[in-house]
This record gives C-alpha cells, sequence and structure tokens, in this order.
C-alpha cells in the first residue's frame, strides 16, 4: 500500500470511531436527560402518589388529571405566591421555571 493510501484509510477509520462515539455520547446524554427529567417529577410522589395517582388517604390532591399546562399554571402560581398553600409555596420556590416546566411535562396529561 501506498503512503497515501494508508493516510486515507487511517483517517476513514478515525472517522468512523469518531461518529461512532458520538453516536454512543449522544445516547448516553439523551438517556441521561431523560432521567434527569424522571428524577425531578419524583420529587412530587412523596406526596401526591407516583406519577400523581394520589396516596390513598393522603389527603392530597390528586395531580394526576391536570393537563401539563393547568399543572404549570398552578406550579407558577405557587411559587409567585399567587396561590396559597401549606408547602407548595414554598417547595415551588426551590425550583427554576425550567424545572417546573419539565414536572408539569412528565406528570401533566398529554
Amino acid at each position: 500500500m501506498q503512503a497515501k493510501q494508508i493516510k486515507s484509510a487511517l483517517l476513514m477509520g478515525a472517522l468512523v470511531h469518531f461518529y461512532a462515539l458520538t453516536g454512543i455520547s449522544h445516547a448516553q446524554s439523551a438517556d441521561a436527560t431523560k432521567l434527569y427529567h424522571r428524577g425531578l417529577a419524583a420529587t412530587c410522589a412523596n406526596c401526591h402518589g407516583t406519577d400523581g395517582k394520589g396516596v390513598v388517604d393522603g389527603g392530597m390532591p390528586l395531580i394526576n388529571q391536570l393537563s401539563s399546562e393547568q399543572m404549570l399554571t398552578q406550579l407558577k402560581a405557587f411559587k409567585s405566591g399567587a396561590r396559597e398553600g401549606t408547602i407548595m409555596p414554598q417547595l415551588a420556590k426551590g425550583y427554576s421555571d425550567e424545572q417546573l416546566e419539565i414536572i408539569a411535562n412528565q406528570l401533566g396529561k398529554k
């Protein structure tokens, strides 16, 4: 093989390897994002049950019937103080608006 062909083959191999790693990295990144979103939504489970379905005799509102938009509106109202509550205003203030949107999208009806 000539030196030029060897360089071309090595370059092609490096590019294939690079694109393969990029694809794996992208897949891992997407998985990490999904896990982060699910983790944020899971913070609501102690009071509102898994996926917002409620806790039997828990005394907390069932939130699984709200649309994502309705849920986000309520979360922002708690955060701003427009809606009163015992613990929700304090909890909502601990999240960024982006995090509240993620939670609403994860738990709200699509």
